[in-house]
């Protein structure tokens, strides 16, 4: 398996924008499906983006289309995720997570690994 650390969470302003990042260890990062996660206060935790392995295709929540990009640098064994345009609805822990697999990649038991997350805070 490989091993997630998220950064770059923190307090912003509706309408503002913040880069997460998390940078893995372990078993080679390339291989790996990336997704994001994220889970607010009394709710279950929910897809929010997807980047196959080499980086070609990405995937989005209909709530996050056009405002947020997923990203990733294998060189680097980190995947990003910039929000834009952030809303106090996006307010949630957001994690990354891996997984091998190309199917169900918006389903949280898809993915094996988990990063410990990060608080977003979208004050109004």
């Amino acid at each position: 398996q490989v091993q997630l650390v998220e950064s770059g969470g923190g307090l912003v302003q509706a309408g503002g924008s913040l880069r997460l990042s998390c940078a893995a260890s372990g078993r080679a990062f390339s291989n790996y499906v990336m997704g994001w996660f994220r889970q607010a206060p009394g709710k279950e935790r929910a897809f929010v983006a997807a980047i196959t392995s080499n980086g070609g295709n990405t995937y989005y929540a209909d709530s996050v289309k056009g405002r947020f990009t997923i990203s990733r640098d294998n060189a680097k064994n980190t995947v990003y995720l910039q929000m834009n345009s952030l809303k106090p609805e996006d307010t949630a822990v957001y994690y990354c997570a891996a997984t091998s697999t190309l199917t169900a990649m918006s389903n949280p038991s898809t993915f094996a690994s988990w990063g410990q997350g990060t608080q977003v805070t979208v004050s109004s």
